[in-house]
């Protein structure tokens, strides 16, 4: 009951902290401002923060997760879109914790991350609540950095959530399943409800720990040609993997891909969902031998 009523009282700040400066949540930026303090907690449990940390906040917002995660770090670079949040959030910051923060207003999608971690001599963490818009693009970005980030503590809407975490036969399972549990290993963490956050979203949430320091055990021999079988694969969900990988693969003949199917006994009939990662590295990795693409 008394989280209950703490997690009621951290929604009437957001609002009230929104009224008072006369805005509106954006729904163009996706704006849902998570306060309840037990959610909170919980996050900052997870990410097992200590005083050497360097931790990027993707949207920073009201500064529900900012504040509390300061005491522990040593320093945090809030990335905030809206630069109306981040001046009413300078305002709640006492002098000590303005000395710890440094704020970005811009897009995440464009922020370098090793120009970060260059400045502070250090591999970073990563906090944030992801509008469902830039999921896939910025899990793309932090892939592609993922030899500057020690982990990452993410909120993603539910549905992709799944997505991420789906295991072969699912239907949830899919190139962005395949691809990211491949460079780092992910788990569910929280599981939110939609009245957690102000205004309510239509959809729940989950929270993913994604730790780029423990990537799948396996390794392909080459990884530009593993994400093109992945991505050619799941283009055609409804085919069969052979017909998928013939239309997807334009530079390899029907016989060729039908020939290294065999050879990883795999069954050409089966679809792009059944297949697991250690499936599609071995298949990658004996597509590329010598003279297989022209």
């Amino acid at each position: 009951m008394a989280q209950i009523k703490k997690a009621q009282q951290g929604l009437r700040i957001s609002k009230a902290l929104l009224t008072k400066s006369g805005l509106r949540p954006r729904k163009r930026l996706g704006q849902h401002f998570l306060e309840d303090p037990a959610i909170i907690d919980e996050i900052i449990a997870h990410a097992r923060l200590n005083k050497n940390d360097v931790v990027v906040e993707i949207g920073s917002g009201l500064g529900a997760l900012t504040i509390p995660i300061l005491p522990h770090i040593c320093h945090l670079v809030a990335i905030e879109k809206d630069p109306l949040l981040i001046t009413i959030l300078r305002e709640r910051l006492s002098l000590k914790d303005k000395e710890k923060i440094t704020f970005i207003s811009g897009d995440v999608l464009k922020l370098d991350l090793q120009e970060i971690c260059d400045r502070f001599e250090r591999k970073i963490k990563i906090v944030g609540n992801l509008p469902y818009n830039i999921a896939s693009p910025l899990l793309e970005k932090l892939t592609i950095n993922r030899n500057h980030i020690r982990s990452a503590i993410l909120m993603f809407q539910f549905e992709v959530a799944q997505r991420l975490t789906a295991m072969p036969g699912k239907k949830e399972y899919g190139a962005l399943s395949v691809i990211t549990q491949y460079y780092a290993q992910i788990c569910p963490l929280i599981k939110i409800k939609r009245d957690a956050f102000y205004p309510k979203p239509k959809v729940d949430s989950m929270v993913l720990g994604i730790d780029f320091e423990k990537p799948y055990p396996f390794q392909a021999e080459n990884e530009e040609f593993f994400h093109r079988i992945v991505k050619a694969a799941f283009s055609c969900r409804r085919k069969t993997i052979l017909n998928s990988l013939e239309r997807g693969m334009v530079s390899l003949s029907r016989e060729m891909i039908a020939k290294s199917l065999k050879e990883c006994l795999i069954d050409p009939k089966r679809r792009a969902e059944t297949l697991s990662i250690d499936e599609y590295i071995h298949l990658s990795s004996i597509l590329t031998l010598p003279k297989t693409i022209p």
